[in-house]
């Protein structure tokens, strides 16, 4: 009995002993790793890595940029099986254990003593959450003792639902995907609640080695991971035989989705990731900021398709450069061969697939799409396919399709209606559409180029390029400020420039060679008479004039010649500050700037900038106007904060009603009678512009309007070369304009400009620009204001001013029209 008892007495005072060392090897490795231990308060603020994600007006996404892709989902949005599969998989008794489950860390003991490797940690969700917050994933005992005492620590912070809902949220989950709603997205392309059971067992498989088990990278192991799960589940009696049966059943489908791209405007996007990076810096990466910029998704839909369209026009005229490459179908002789070369060549512009000719004769050739696809194109599908010799001659129309086609050419098609194929090329040639509203200068539509994917260079905000005659209106409007008016005659005639500093002279001429002695203002705008807007600016003043194009119409001065050419367009705009600028006649005669951020909110979608953009309110500014102009600002009902009439911000007047008016009556003419006659196909009397062709035509422009849309388009080669023979404005530019503007204007009312108070309409002498007599032979109807109708008299009016052979200003010998 002594014995016994004293065996008992030793256990117990053992056992006393050892618990009482491992209450201090406890409280020696607490104090050890306390004081590097984060705070778990942090978790209740903290904020996931989230992307910047950029959407249009009406919400369609437009990019997201970040290294993180993800998607925060509260746990109540969670399908529940999702839940379940991941704490069958990962943690089965997370909501009966303290943070720490000690039947997983035995186990983890036992596997260490018995095999000497570290390969099951034991780690509950808690653990991994407080590893993937705060730790590194490095195997020491150090890093193991303080991931258990800080998961003791959140859970007395933190209840159940708070610590799941945190990881379910933070964990990486492959490609980039962090949580268990970018997973969904990037493995499946749909959101979670749209997930399959197969799919859900599949992503929850993910935690433990989401580089190996990945289901598009390692399909078979996935499907190994995922059969596990699903079986946990059942063993667990969260789903029943015939379910794990069904699920298991199901094959891998996984596939990589991008971002889900709603609309196609990747130049602007990258202007609001620019625009981002440089107001928050890094940050604006992982904040979640959400971006509302002032796109109409219909209209920037609209502008891609046209200057796609514009352009591929274009370089069909100019023939066919040949293909791409050129493949050996004897060392590509079957479709797995030829799906590796396709698949490193991308379809440009959403339109233009790339193949590969695997059979021609005569009369047909065949096209491999890849994935087993082929297309037929017949000698219609190639009729446009001149070879191309240079950008003046292409050479004779093909009379069969094996005179443009050989089996093995990397070749581009694209999709004509429903079942038939063109052949394609990817153009060469510039371009940018740049569209927005008049009244407030919001961005409504923007194309730097035929793909940013194969070009990011943003022509309409990069493209800093001589304008040529559409910028003669600024010119005709400081005329006009000048005390001239639409009936005042200048001579169109020969004029010869001479300068010292030169070895030529400069001898402009106009687009047809030809000459037309005097001529009014209006009909000279209207047919773009280069020697009348030479003289006319030598007459108000070269200096004059740059300071009024640069504070009417916010042309930066510096890139504008000091000289003769400045009539000519010879200095340098981008397509969207050449909007800008026709905007000013657009409006009325207001200066506003362009904008593209509508708002900014946070991830929870708090707004945090709300735009305040300068608006049209004509002067006196009503209080009934400003409060729907402050409506408009608030935008639907959005902003927490309304606008007070204080800060409304209204647009500076910098033209005359008188003067605003008169140019838009002649560029309407421009379109009616002038070189943009094409234009008229809108059948609008609201719509007025002006054509721009450089020398040696390396640029086309037009840019137009009406009362609540101005646009321009322009065409040119990045190098600056030339266009080719008649690639002129009118022919090249106003096309997409048209196209573009057809759908912007469908819908909407006429605006015709209203006659400003105190203009009189009288009949002139079309021939003199005098007061109409009764031996005038041409009369018509001109609107001036009371300081400009012509005196009465049988003959013409005050000159104009005359312009002598030699150049009194500096001038540059460039041929412009």
């Amino acid at each position: 009995m002594r014995f016994v008892l004293n065996v008992l007495r030793w256990g117990v005072t053992t056992l006393f002993a050892l618990f009482f060392v491992g209450v201090l090897v406890v409280a020696g490795a607490y104090l050890y790793v306390a004081p590097d231990m984060p705070e778990v308060d942090s978790l209740r603020e903290v904020r996931l890595q989230v992307p910047l994600r950029v959407f249009s007006q009406d919400g369609l996404m437009i990019a997201e940029y970040g290294e993180q892709r993800r998607e925060p989902l509260r746990l109540e949005d969670m399908p529940e099986p999702l839940v379940q599969a991941f704490l069958a998989a990962e943690d089965d008794r997370f909501y009966r254990h303290p943070g720490v489950d000690y039947h997983g860390l035995l186990r983890a003991a036992v596997n260490l003593i018995t095999t000497g490797e570290k390969t099951q940690g034991g780690s509950t969700i808690t653990m991994q959450l407080a590893r993937n917050f705060f730790l590194t994933r490095d195997r020491t005992y150090t890093r193991k003792i303080t991931e258990i005492f800080l998961s003791f620590r959140i859970e007395r912070e933190l209840s159940k639902d708070e610590i799941l809902e945190l990881y379910l949220n933070k964990i990486y989950l492959g490609q980039r995907a962090y949580g268990v709603g970018a997973a969904a997205q990037v493995y499946y392309g749909v959101p979670v609640a749209e997930l399959s059971l197969d799919q859900m067992a599949t992503i929850a498989g993910l935690p433990k080695a989401p580089s190996t088990t990945n289901p598009v990278t390692s399909p078979r192991r996935a499907e190994i991971r995922r059969n596990y799960v699903l079986g946990r589940m059942r063993d667990l009696g969260m789903i029943d035989e015939e379910t794990f049966a069904e699920a298991r059943a199901r094959p891998v489908v996984a596939r990589l989705h991008n971002p889900v791209v709603q609309l196609e405007a990747a130049y602007v996007g990258e202007m609001v990731r620019q625009e981002m990076l440089a107001r928050f810096g890094e940050a604006a990466y992982t904040e979640g900021f959400r971006v509302h910029t002032t796109l109409d998704s219909r209209l920037q839909r609209t502008a891609n398709n046209a200057l796609r369209n514009g352009l591929m026009e274009y370089d069909r005229r100019h023939g066919y450069r040949g293909p791409e490459a050129r493949i050996d179908l004897s060392e590509h002789a079957d479709d797995a061969a030829l799906d590796r070369v396709l698949g490193q060549v991308a379809r440009v512009g959403g339109r233009l697939w790339p193949g590969v000719v695997t059979r021609v004769t005569a009369e047909t050739a065949e096209v491999y799409l890849g994935s087993g696809s082929r297309v037929p194109l017949n000698l219609e599908a190639v009729s446009w396919a001149r070879p191309y010799i240079d950008v003046s001659r292409t050479g004779p129309v093909p009379e069969r399709v094996s005179d443009v086609l050989s089996a093995g050419d990397l070749v581009r098609v694209e999709r004509q209606g429903d079942v038939s194929w063109r052949l394609a090329q990817m153009p060469v040639v510039g371009g940018a559409l740049v569209s927005l509203d008049p009244r407030d200068g919001s961005i409504i539509a923007l194309v730097g180029g035929y793909d940013f994917f194969q070009a990011s260079f943003n022509r309409a905000v990069q493209a800093s390029r001589q304008p040529g005659s559409a910028f003669k209106p600024f010119i005709y409007s400081a005329a006009l400020e000048r005390g001239y008016s639409p009936a005042s005659l200048i001579n169109d005639a020969p004029v010869v420039f001479e300068d010292p500093a030169l070895e030529d002279t400069w001898r402009p001429t106009n687009y047809s060679g030809r000459f037309y002695g005097p001529t009014r203002l209006r009909e000279a705008l209207t047919e773009s008479r280069n020697l009348v807007s030479i003289r006319l600016l030598h007459a108000i003043g070269v200096r004059y004039a740059h300071d009024y194009v640069s504070s009417r119409f916010g042309l930066d001065p510096s890139r504008h010649p000091r000289d003769l050419s400045l009539a000519l367009g010879s200095g340098a705009v981008t397509p969207l500050e050449m909007t800008a600028a026709y905007a000013v006649f657009a409006n009325g005669g207001y200066r506003i700037e362009p904008w593209f951020i509508e708002r900014i909110e946070g991830p929870d979608g708090e707004i945090l900038e709300q735009a305040n953009p300068i608006r049209v309110c004509e002067a006196p500014c009503e209080p009934q106007q400003r409060a729907e102009l402050q409506v408009a600002a608030m935008g639907a009902g959005e902003v927490a904060e309304p606008l007070v009439a204080d800060e409304l911000r209204v647009a500076e007047r910098v033209l005359s009603p008188a003067n605003a008016y008169q140019m838009v009556s002649m560029m309407r003419d421009v379109i009616q009678d002038g070189t943009a006659r094409r234009a008229r196909a809108l059948a609008r009397e609201d719509i007025a512009g002006k054509t721009g062709t450089t020398n040696d035509l390396r640029d086309a422009w037009f840019s137009g309007f009406n009362g609540e849309v101005v646009t321009t388009a322009w065409v040119g080669f990045d190098d600056n070369s030339p266009l080719g023979p008649r690639e002129s404005g009118g022919a090249t530019a106003l096309p997409m304009w048209i196209e573009y503007m057809r759908e912007a204007l469908s819908g909407r009312p006429l605006r015709v400009m209203d006659e400003p108070e105190g203009m009189v309409t009288v009949r002139i002498d079309a021939e003199t620009g005098g007061l109409a007599t009764a031996r005038t032979r041409r009369a018509l109807f001109e609107t001036f204001t009371p300081e400009q109708v012509p005196e009465a008299q049988d003959g013409v009016p005050a000159p104009a001013g005359e312009m002598p052979g030699a150049g009194q200003d500096e001038v540059r010998p460039e041929f412009l029209f």
